[in-house]
């Protein structure tokens, strides 16, 4: 029995993604990773993937709202660790520590509780895509304000001409595809 070649992560995410014009607004294009999300195979190699380079380098997965959930719900789990969440004002119940940035066609605050990791941890942040650099480094900024050590960040897309590595320089970064 003949099996089929298996597919680069970076295939199968070019493959089963989906580009949408005008969303969320007129002049935004936004990739659509869901399908990406929706494939087990393709679930699989993108979570191991993103963590790979990063192996016994953190001690939590962050995901960003909302699709960095999804990757970091995963990750943590395959690695054995913990997961936080990275979320937008006025959606976790505790003490919470704040930081705005600016998104590519707006602004935005994100937060995380104040007492999720201890002082001197050490976490992989996940995303879907790295744009500006703008909610990543604000995850970073908040995780650094909580003396929490970024390990690095794992993106499965990178829209390089938007210069998103930028706002995170200093700091390690795994995206599975570049555009």
């Amino acid at each position: 029995m003949n099996e089929r070649p298996r597919e680069s992560v970076e295939t199968l995410v070019n493959r089963l993604s989906e580009t949408v014009r005008d969303y969320p607004q007129p002049g935004v294009v936004f990739r659509d990773l869901t399908p990406v999300f929706a494939d087990g195979e393709a679930l699989h190699a993108v979570v191991h993937a993103l963590i790979a380079p990063f192996q016994g380098q953190f001690d939590a997965v962050a995901g960003v709202e909302a699709r960095g959930f999804l990757l970091s719900a995963a990750a943590a789990y395959a690695s054995g660790t913990g997961v936080v969440t990275v979320r937008k004002k006025g959606k976790l119940p505790r003490t919470t520590i704040s930081e705005d940035y600016t998104l590519e066609y707006g602004t935005a605050t994100l937060e995380i509780h104040a007492d999720d990791l201890l002082p001197g941890s050490r976490v992989l942040i996940l995303d879907d895509v790295l744009a500006t650099g703008g909610t990543l480094g604000a995850a970073c900024r908040l995780f650094e304000r909580a003396g929490v050590q970024v390990a690095g960040f794992g993106v499965v897309l990178e829209l390089s001409a938007l210069r998103g590595r930028s706002a995170l320089a200093g700091h390690r970064i795994r995206s599975l595809v570049r555009e």
